[in-house]
């Protein structure tokens, strides 16, 4: 089943929120857009390179009025001493969240159930808590923050203007789509 268009299930969870331990619940999420990044494992090598790169466009995120929580199975503690330890890790201002029981995993149908680690899921949720945007690679496949921020940018743009869509390789400023019968078969 999709979970597009679903809303978040209830959770509650320690994380690292710049340098400090701090509880994130789904109530969290709600009111805002919110990214949620799953990856499989602190200490490892796709990892850090991922989150490296949402460090680095966070501010960007930020503009928009989006967080991101990244999260994987290990725990808050252990998101810590990665942090304090890994320079492209040490970079992350935004909330690392541990998930040991696998519970916020789940939720999202992102659990890899024989290894308890998570797939490479991300999720867009809109301010009334409803996913937007799915996308889950398979473990060696880095993403990229700059496609994630276009994609962003688009769902922000959809939700804020009925009766528009946008079409592929939309970029922000450019033309958007009004579904019509005078539409069909023109494009």
């Amino acid at each position: 089943m999709s979970l597009i268009n679903t809303a978040i299930k209830p959770f509650t969870a320690e994380a690292l929120k710049n340098g400090k331990f701090i509880t994130v619940s789904d109530a969290d999420l709600k009111g805002k857009w919110s990214v949620v990044f799953f990856y499989p494992a602190d200490f490892t090598f796709v990892c850090p390179t991922e989150l490296e790169d949402l460090a680095d466009n966070y501010a960007e995120f930020q503009k928009l009025g989006v967080e991101i929580y990244s999260v994987s199975t290990d725990t808050h503690f252990a998101h810590k001493a990665w942090h304090d330890t890994s320079e492209a890790v040490g970079k992350i201002n935004y909330t690392m969240v541990g998930d040991p029981t696998g519970t916020i995993t789940r939720n999202f149908d992102v659990m890899i159930e024989e290894v308890g680690l998570a797939d490479r899921g991300t999720f867009v949720v809109d301010p009334d808590g409803k996913i937007q945007i799915v996308e889950i690679t398979a473990g060696g496949i880095g993403r990229d923050a700059l496609e994630l921020l276009r994609k962003v940018k688009a769902a922000q743009y959809v939700a804020a203007h009925p009766g528009e869509v946008c079409p592929a390789k939309w970029e922000e400023g450019e033309k958007t789509l009004k579904p019509s019968l005078d539409l069909v078969g023109k494009i």
